[in-house]
């Protein structure tokens, strides 16, 4: 190189902001494992956006490396002044409890739509998460190949990830490469802060410790025997494999299923948790809570072949792998990934 050639070349290096990619919900569950995932990968020019106020989520970051640390309410005003070279948009709300449409049509829908239109602008891929819960009660199946505008959430928050989906679908203008991922029944590390909205896992695990046995929901349905009710649980780590997956073959917009195509019941889960804990299975059925019981799913199971046919192979975790390893190396000791 000559001299000339150097000295333009460092210019350029100390004039230039290094590109980062950008993380939404990064102290949440899923978002805080995903910064570890990147860092695991030599990744650390990070720009984490969340509501960092929430102290209950500040040890989900601990040990972790990145850029910078931006609320969410101020991200939006301070875009421009970001080099960006990907973004992960793993925030929202996501308590299904919650029926106040319009904190789902701010954070899900405005602040989605906000973040698209800067990728559009500036050229840059975008993930984000959407969810399982648009497939509603299932009666429209759950193949991520079909027309997604029948489908009928049964709660506002899916409703919101719905009317997204629906909306990036019709978009013309859009990011060089674009992917949403219906998130399912996801567990894992990092959940700690998450109440009522955490995994069953972590629900049974602290019922298991603190009194022996273990209360699931009863089936108000049926066609299905309590215990019974079906989910397709995809441990957190699979999940990121996906994330990585679309992060490194940018080639193939669209809505995929984030989930293991391997439905197991609840009995399954349940037992694995107790072979993890081992101890011997003590197992009791409930009412379901009226407030979500005419909203409850009882079968859910992704369909992925979309995803395989676009390349992607690896194995997941069996539910009583993904289960020793979530109890034995995080909930044990009350660990984070």
């Amino acid at each position: 190189m000559s001299v000339l050639g150097l000295r333009l070349f460092l210019d350029l290096a100390l004039t230039s902001p290094p590109m980062a990619i950008l993380v939404t919900g990064a102290a949440g569950f899923i978002g805080s494992c995903l910064v570890s995932f990147l860092n695991k990968k030599g990744l650390n020019d990070l720009i984490l956006v969340d509501d960092f106020s929430k102290t209950e989520k500040a040890r989900n970051l601990e040990g972790k490396n990145f850029t910078a640390k931006i609320d969410r309410d101020i991200f939006l005003h301070d875009i421009e002044r970001h080099s960006i070279d990907f973004v992960f948009h793993i925030g929202a709300r996501t308590d299904t409890t919650e029926f106040d449409a319009a904190i789902f049509d701010k954070l899900n829908m405005a602040y989605s739509q906000a973040l698209w239109k800067h990728c559009v602008s500036n050229n840059i891929p975008f993930l984000y998460a959407s969810s399982a819960a648009t497939y509603g009660s299932g009666e429209e199946g759950f193949d991520d190949e079909e027309s997604i505008e029948a489908l009928k959430p049964l709660n506002p928050y899916g409703q919101s990830k719905q009317d997204f989906d629906v909306w990036a679908l019709s978009q013309k203008e859009t990011p060089p490469f674009w992917v949403g991922l219906k998130f399912f029944n996801v567990f894992g590390p990092n959940e700690y802060h998450k109440g009522r909205m955490a995994s069953v896992v972590m629900h049974a695990f602290n019922q298991i410790t603190k009194n022996g046995g273990l209360n699931l929901f009863q089936s108000h349905n049926p066609n299905y025997k309590d215990g019974e009710q079906i989910r397709d649980f995809i441990y957190v780590k699979d999940l990121l494999g996906l994330m990585w997956f679309w992060y490194e073959n940018q080639n193939q917009n669209g809505i995929y299923n984030a989930g293991t195509g391997k439905a197991r019941t609840f009995n399954d889960l349940a037992n694995a948790i107790f072979i993890a804990l081992t101890k011997a299975p003590e197992i009791s059925y409930i009412p379901t809570p009226i407030d979500i019981r005419d909203k409850y799913q009882y079968f859910t199971e992704a369909k992925m072949d979309k995803t395989t046919n676009a390349g992607y192979s690896e194995d997941f975790h069996s539910l009583e792998d993904a289960v020793s390893d979530y109890v034995i190396n995080y909930l044990n000791s009350n660990s984070i990934y």
